[in-house]
């Protein structure tokens, strides 16, 4: 997917299998960034792909997350991250949170608030 800019929406709600997680190319206030976006229902959560606990991806391929039971675990040491407010309660970073990107779905599409 191309990167996208604030302007722009990150992808349609539709384009996320309810329950489960993408990686979206953005560009945001630091720069472009891998976002994880997970859907359940019509809610939707957005962090940076960024684990806390070393700084790598989460995803265990590109856009491929392991996500169970609304708990996202890091693919590379097992930190194991609520999905509603990114809190690792499980692994080497238990305690510290994912970093929330601000999203809000309007008329099917996630779009960067």
């Amino acid at each position: 997917m191309d990167t996208v800019t604030p302007e722009q929406s990150l992808c349609r709600l539709d384009d996320i299998p309810d329950g489960e997680a993408i990686a979206v190319d953005a560009t945001l206030r630091d720069g472009d960034e891998s976002v994880i976006v997970l859907r359940k229902g019509e809610v939707v959560h957005a962090y940076l792909n960024i684990c806390p606990h070393a700084g790598r991806r989460l995803d265990w391929a590109p856009g491929k997350f392991l996500l169970k039971n609304d708990v996202l675990v890091c693919a590379a040491h097992g930190a194991s991250f609520n999905a509603g407010d990114g809190l690792c309660i499980g692994g080497p970073c238990r305690g510290e949170h994912l970093r929330a990107v601000a999203v809000e779905v309007v008329d099917g599409e996630v779009r960067l608030t």
